[in-house]
């Protein structure tokens, strides 16, 4: 039981025990003292001794303990989690030795030992380079390939879920949805002919022509289902020679071939860190008051299979339909003339929510972006029903509740840089909250928090913390 207890707790229990006891050791030989006395009259005088000593034992106690606990407990929980984020999360540089300076030689040691892994990880990214610029090229060449075909293509794993998309592809489904990975199909795709399709491809094992309709009703498509050949998914080609597939326009190749021995069917809770799909999203807005203030701006991104995939982005500008405050466009920088003509929050929030739609909600204190997106709900239509995870806490489970855990203490802790461009605007301080996510994940799974679940449970220790930022 005490092992799940953190050091900083378990220090306090022990202290805790130490001071109960001592008072106790004390009491009971001012108990005896009075019984071998025989003078009742002396009672009070052993009470008051008592009271006294106890007193003084327990401050004495407290005040040891807190110097143990800020010289001892917290600098050996900043070291382990800088030795985590140097080991798993691919941070470098020197390690804050100053506040460990009371630990003798563990803090040396410690550095010395992150000194070894960052040499070892070097020559190993060295040999890893190499391979990873070979792979870089014949991605390029075969996305230049693709980009070529005038035919859109995907591929789609067992369980319907996307798994590659071209440019062409990326087109055609943004005229229903932002195209996603790990989406089901069925959110751009009627469901009864794809079904169809599908049933005849196994049974004959051979490609299949036939017609879709969009998930909307508002398009169709001509279109043919080819078997991979080894049982794990299935290409899809456009075959419209339409205006509306534009090969002109050249988007990013987006894959993950891991997806296609995903099913994704567990709840999330049972789910692996690593199978787990995140949008991590920011809001910018007039004012910092989520029941009377409006959203002017939503950015996103997604982060899949613990990385971020480029080209899934979402960057909104909102019409609050009030003025926005100067001091606010000081800060993030949009004005009324940018959000002029823009969707309301009731459109602008839908298509966030269709973005965010079979995944995990990420955002850096989410209680303050999504009252804003709650408070609207009714006027879009929606239910946010999504689990939401929250780096706040994620950074008090990685690194210690007694830490600083705004979003640019995070980035400097773990390498991170924001352009100061970017900063305070809703995607940049989105991306930076991705990347920050990117690298605290395998911090989580390192601490044995695979699932989860189990990450959920470690976070709800920290909700106080919330309560104290809003």
């Amino acid at each position: 039981m005490l092992t799940k207890l953190s050091l900083r707790l378990r220090i306090f229990l022990f202290f805790c025990l130490l001071g109960l006891g001592g008072v106790a050791v004390t009491s009971a030989a001012l108990w005896i003292g009075y019984r071998r006395a025989a003078s009742p009259e002396m009672l009070n005088a052993f009470v008051f001794s008592g009271l006294l000593s106890g007193f003084a034992l327990l401050a004495m106690v407290a005040g040891i303990w807190l110097l143990f606990d800020e010289n001892v407990a917290k600098p050996i929980e900043r070291l382990a989690a800088q030795m985590r984020a140097r080991a798993h999360a691919g941070v470098d540089g020197a390690m804050d030795l100053v506040a460990a300076r009371y630990l003798g030689d563990l803090a040396p040691a410690a550095q010395a030992v992150a000194g070894q892994l960052a040499e070892t990880s070097s020559s190993a990214a060295r040999l890893v380079a190499a391979e990873t610029a070979r792979l870089a090229a014949e991605r390029m060449r075969l996305t230049a390939l693709l980009t070529d075909i005038p035919l859109a293509i995907m591929l789609v794993n067992p369980a319907h879920r996307i798994v590659l998309y071209d440019g062409q592809a990326a087109e055609v489904l943004a005229q229903v949805a932002h195209p996603r990975l790990q989406a089901s199909l069925f959110d751009y795709l009627q469901r009864e002919a794809v079904e169809a399709a599908h049933a005849e491809m196994i049974r004959t094992g051979r490609y299949v022509s036939f017609e879709a309709i969009g998930a909307d009703g508002a398009q169709s498509y001509q279109m043919r289902m080819t078997p991979l050949g080894d049982g794990s998914g299935y290409m899809l080609i456009f075959e419209d020679s339409e205006a509306r597939i534009a090969p002109e326009a050249p988007r990013p190749l987006v894959y993950d071939f891991d997806l296609l021995e995903t099913a994704g069917d567990a709840a999330f809770e049972d789910r692996p860190l690593r199978d787990l799909c995140f949008v991590v999203f920011d809001t910018e807005t007039t004012g910092l008051l989520p029941h009377k203030d409006e959203v002017v701006q939503i950015g996103a991104v997604r982060v899949l299979r613990g990385r971020i995939v480029e080209g899934e982005v979402l960057d909104l500008l909102v019409d609050p339909g009030i003025p926005i405050p100067p001091a606010s466009t000081r800060v993030h920088k949009v004005s009324n003339e940018m959000v002029a003509g823009k969707p309301r929050i009731d459109v602008a929030g839908r298509v966030f929510h269709q973005f965010a739609r079979d995944a995990v909600i990420v955002a850096h204190n989410a209680p303050f972006d999504m009252a804003f997106l709650r408070r609207h709900a009714p006027r879009m239509g929606v239910s946010w029903d999504h689990p939401i995870l929250d780096t706040v806490l994620v950074s008090a489970v990685v690194f210690g509740a007694s830490e600083t855990h705004t979003l640019d203490a995070l980035c400097d802790r773990l390498g991170v840089t924001i352009p100061e461009a970017l900063r305070h605007t809703a995607l940049g301080d989105a991306r930076a909250t991705a990347e920050v996510l990117c690298r605290m994940l395998p911090m989580l799974e390192a601490r044995g928090l695979r699932r989860f679940g189990d990450v959920i449970a470690e976070t709800r220790k920290h909700g106080r913390l919330l309560e104290d930022l809003n």
